[in-house]
């Protein structure tokens, strides 16, 4: 591949192979995530989503394979080796995972200890009051705690501490697992708006076929092990692999794809619980 070509992959994943025990999760496991791209991670239960993605932010380490973020090994390196690599990336992890006994302000600027810790305490915390209006959270979240959240406000408090340190990287988790519809097509939108003015790429493991058909640029499908698909959802909707259809065209899959085209709802209101 040409050096444009390897500048257009963010992620690049080959032969991948994890394990716990005998129980084989992935193996030889091949996926590129292109820059400035939504990739969306679908898959059955137990197919390895969440562990593909804690393979390639190194919190997983993998029997075999190769993992690049952009263009950078990996594999068998140090944490100090790999920190440049790391301030270049952010993740919401599933449910939000907030510290209980920290703030939200205090939790958005966790990383910014980490990562920065030359930063003056005033600095900090005017970061951490423009990342909660970046997320649509009220100016007044920051000195409340994550049990005095609705569960959409959790979830937009981890991705104000996921985009803490400007990263260029964005992991998301099932972003919109728990949340009402009118909830989950805010956060939706809210992503979207924030991947086209910050330049993100963004690698968002979902359930959610309407975040599938409202946000993702392509779609990976994970079974058998491996990635079997990658595509655009027309492109995998022309696909004959039976899972793939099941999920798409199953009860379920024919409701959500048929408001296709449909006008997506705006961005509620943050104070509304679930949004």
């Amino acid at each position: 591949m040409s050096a444009a070509g390897e500048d257009a992959i963010a992620i690049r994943v080959r032969g991948l192979r994890t394990s716990f025990g005998e129980q084989v999760v992935h193996e030889g496991l091949d996926l590129d995530v292109r820059r400035g791209e939504i990739l969306g991670v679908v898959g059955g239960s137990g197919t390895g989503k969440s562990v593909l993605m804690r393979a390639i932010i190194g919190l997983q380490k993998p029997d075999a394979g190769e993992i690049t973020v952009f263009g950078e090994s990996m594999i068998d390196r140090s944490d100090e080796e790999t920190l440049p690599l790391r301030r270049r990336w952010g993740v919401l992890f599933q449910g939000g995972a907030l510290f209980s006994t920290l703030t939200v302000a205090e939790n958005i600027e966790v990383p910014l200890r980490e990562f920065y810790p030359q930063l003056s305490p005033e600095l900090r915390d005017e970061i951490a009051a423009y990342k909660i209006r970046m997320t649509g959270l009220a100016e007044d979240a920051g000195p409340k705690f994550p049990a005095e959240l609705s569960g959409g406000m959790r979830k937009r408090a981890g991705l104000a501490r996921a985009l803490a340190i400007d990263p260029d990287l964005l992991f998301l988790d099932e972003p919109t697992a728990g949340l009402d519809p009118i909830g989950a097509a805010a956060f939706d939108e809210r992503t979207r708006q924030l991947q086209q003015t910050l330049g993100l790429t963004v690698f968002l493991i979902t359930h959610d076929l309407d975040t599938l058909q409202a946000i993702c640029d392509r779609i990976a499908v994970l079974a058998d092990k491996r990635v079997i698909a990658v595509g655009t959802l027309d492109e995998l909707l022309a696909t004959e692999h039976p899972w793939i259809q099941e999920y798409f065209n199953g009860p379920r899959g024919r409701a959500a794809l048929s408001h296709k085209g449909s006008e997506q709802a705006p961005d509620s209101s943050a104070g509304k619980d679930g949004a």
